[in-house]
């Protein structure tokens, strides 16, 4: 399959079987921290259906005049993707022929910037301009774990990436996903800082498996405050109702030791 645009030419191959792939090892432990648990909110959530791939540092490829280029964003997420047959193994993934281009790219940055903001065309070209330029990638999202900097690029429709500006909450909306994209602090797992969450439509975080078991004990323990709550709110009540009856037995009691005093004096106690 085969792409021309004013300057280049790009064919769109799937990556020979016997290719070998470079295995560069990750930056450091936040990134397949933060990977995964992306993935796991939309697991849970049960927005993980056929056809969607979800792959942190798998290569992109992509054919530039007649050179393939293959690049590995920390995180990436595309639709309609066709599955392998023979229980093969995902090693690449070649859009427009195996699927959709992908509705988003995400890098993880590490202390300094490095390729993802190279906009080098010569080959191999930069992330920047593989992810602009050559895939055309509708979202470009590059985050820094340590200090929490999420920036969205919005390809436009001059074809250029453009910074997209968060919401009033400080997040974005990822059209090709259909929720929000932001930032959030705190601890999962060994790890407590900044991490990227999703929202959906109505403004609700989705939540991490462990956060959920913890709201439904949350809700357990509600719930049987509720039940011994209204347990002894039934005690009372039958306890006020056996002493109103007592005090009415009495009452009773005195009436019927008076009536018949009344009686041995010769006085109805009607009149």
């Amino acid at each position: 399959m085969t792409a021309t645009t004013a300057d280049l030419k790009i064919t769109w191959e799937k990556l020979p079987d016997d290719f070998i792939l470079d295995e560069e090892p990750v930056e450091n432990i936040d990134q397949p921290l933060l990977a995964a648990a992306l993935r796991e909110i939309l697991e849970i959530a049960g927005l993980i259906v056929a056809g969607i791939l979800i792959a942190p540092n798998m290569g992109i490829c992509a054919t530039v005049d007649s050179k393939l280029v293959i690049k590995a964003p920390d995180w990436f997420y595309a639709r309609n993707v066709q599955p392998l047959e023979n229980q093969e193994i995902r090693r690449s993934y070649t859009p427009n022929l195996e699927g959709e281009i992908p509705a988003i790219v995400m890098e993880f940055l590490s202390v300094t910037a490095n390729e993802e903001y190279s906009q080098i065309e010569d080959y191999p070209p930069g992330k920047w301009y593989f992810y602009e330029q050559i895939l055309r990638v509708p979202n470009y999202a590059i985050f820094q774990p340590a200090t929490g900097r999420l920036e969205i690029n919005l390809l436009n429709s001059s074809g250029n990436y453009q910074p997209q500006q968060p919401d009033a909450s400080g997040r974005y909306w990822i059209p090709g996903v259909g929720l929000f994209l932001g930032v959030w602090y705190g601890t999962k797992a060994e790890r407590t800082g900044y991490w990227l969450r999703w929202w959906n439509e109505s403004g609700q975080m989705l939540l991490w498996g462990a956060e959920m078991v913890e709201r439904e004990r949350q809700e357990r323990v509600i719930a049987q405050q509720q039940a011994e709550q209204e347990r002894q709110q039934k005690t009372i009540a039958q306890q006020q109702a056996e002493q109103e009856r007592e005090r009415a037995e009495q009452e009773r009691e005195r009436s019927s030791i008076l009536a018949a005093q009344l009686r041995a004096l010769g006085i109805e106690p009607e009149a």
